[in-house]
């Protein structure tokens, strides 16, 4: 079972709708920039935006799973100082500072990886919801970058 992106019948790979096409770079000689007023500046010459860019829906699932599997841990870190506080001032028990800064800095921790997460969990197909968790969205989305960490590398 591979993780690259299905064939389709005229041999290409499939790709998603914001994904931007492979071109074969070549250097080619720098061209002089001119100074007439009707030219072109340096940086137009881009793609546009609607090619390239992530569809709507999409970045609204991943903005709902980012703050999801962030939001959550970083309340609970920051409920850790509180909670902790409370329970010195009342004197219920000693509480040693390094136990709340571990739990704190896990806490934290959790939350960088739910970024992460929410971001990879989410179906990056416009019509295709994904499920709750998301793990097979973040196995195939794993998968298609690390093919294209691969691919950039050996280039």
């Amino acid at each position: 079972m591979s993780s690259e992106p299905p064939v389709s019948d005229a041999g290409k790979k499939d790709r998603l709708p914001f994904e931007p096409a492979k071109k074969n770079r070549k250097k080619s000689a720098k061209p002089q920039p001119s100074t007439s007023p009707g030219s072109k500046q340096e940086g137009e010459n881009r793609e546009k935006p609607t090619e390239t860019a992530i569809p709507a829906i999409v970045s609204q699932r991943m903005l709902r799973r980012m703050a999801l599997f962030c939001g959550l841990p970083t309340a609970l870190g920051i409920l850790t100082f509180i909670a902790s506080y409370v329970v010195v001032s009342h004197n219920w028990f000693k509480l040693p500072n390094v136990a709340v800064v571990f739990v704190s800095m896990g806490f934290f921790g959790l939350s960088v990886l739910g970024l992460s997460y929410g971001v990879l969990s989410a179906s990056w197909d416009e019509e295709i919801p994904g499920s709750k968790l998301g793990w097979n969205e973040f196995t195939l989305n794993w998968g298609r970058m690390r093919s294209a960490w691969r691919s950039k590398s050996q280039s």
